[in-house]
């Protein structure tokens, strides 16, 4: 069984803006821990700093460990492409105990047009 697929309602978790995950990585927010859940690939043609990779289709690589990978307690913000799969693992974290989710609108797609536009853009 996926363990993204949604056969009940999502949790409900809180969305940030590009702006506001700015000025986080700007700040470099401490207690906080930044996650991006799109593939290697995905990576090689964009990326920002500071976020931990743990791609949705190598779940079964990371999930036996996530207690070690990523602390309950902190803020973690959520990235990637435009939303949707971040959205995903948001509603997975927080069925897994983790309370201070937050999903970035619009992703890294929305990063590079609103905030960086040295950030490169892919289809």
């Amino acid at each position: 069984m996926d363990p993204f697929a949604c056969v009940f309602l999502p949790m409900p978790y809180q969305e940030i803006s590009v702006a506001e995950l700015q000025r986080k990585l700007a700040s470099q927010a401490e207690g906080t821990q930044f996650v991006d859940v799109r593939e290697p690939e995905e990576l090689e043609q964009s990326r920002l700093d500071g976020f931990i990779n743990l791609p949705l289709s190598h779940y079964q690589e990371w999930s036996m460990r996530l207690g070690e990978i990523l602390d309950p307690q902190k803020e973690t913000i959520v990235l990637c492409h435009h939303g949707m799969r971040s959205a995903d693992m948001c509603s997975f974290l927080l069925r897994r105990g983790y309370e201070n989710v937050k999903n970035v609108q619009g992703g890294i797609h929305a990063y590079s047009l609103y905030v960086d536009p040295n950030v490169p853009r892919y289809m």
